[in-house]
């Protein structure tokens, strides 16, 4: 079971859990995440749970920079 994300204005608990300078927008619902830094991600832990169920709970997600 999913749930849906909180309103913005609620940042992910990841986002209170590590250093301000490595919070940032979430990809898809522009929520505060963890985005920077060892353990950031793209997406908040809500918009991440479709990928995971989607691709796995393996899924990692890869740089495109160059």
């Amino acid at each position: 079971m999913t749930t849906s994300a909180p309103a913005v204005s609620e940042p992910d608990p990841s986002a209170l859990a590590c250093p301000g300078e490595q919070v940032g927008p979430c990809a898809m619902c522009l929520d505060k995440t963890h985005k920077y830094g060892r353990g950031g991600a793209p997406l908040c832990q809500w918009c991440a749970a479709p990928v995971r169920e989607q691709c796995g709970p393996n899924v990692r997600f890869v740089s495109t920079r160059a």
